[in-house]
């Protein structure tokens, strides 16, 4: 699949998580955290809840679902706190020339 460009660098605010909305895909969490970028699921694998509403942990790397607070790695998807046990899909991405592409095959472990 070719990447999708979803906006300028710029537009991603560092330390805060970003629900990127894809035509017939599912929603993605795109985290900042100073020149580093993370894609990952928009779906809490606890219960069907937006990660991207939850809190992002600089120093551990992890996006914490605001519901019941189970948090997953940025870097793997994997779940780092109960009541969580199953990942969420994490996809690449990366920036050319200022812009931020994301590519989005459906998630890869």
């Amino acid at each position: 699949m070719n990447p999708i460009d979803i906006g300028a660098l710029d537009d991603f605010k560092d330390g805060e998580a970003r629900r990127i909305e894809l035509d017939g895909l599912a929603a993605v969490a795109v985290v900042r955290i100073d020149d580093d970028l993370y894609a990952i699921g928009d779906r809490c694998t606890h219960q069907d809840i937006s990660l991207s509403e939850g809190f992002v942990d600089r120093d551990e790397r992890t996006l914490e679902c605001w519901k019941h607070g189970s948090a997953f790695s940025l870097e793997t998807g994997d779940p780092t706190s109960l009541p969580a046990v199953k990942p969420t899909p994490i996809h690449e991405i990366k920036v050319v020339d200022g812009r931020v592409l994301l590519e989005h095959g459906g998630g890869r472990r």
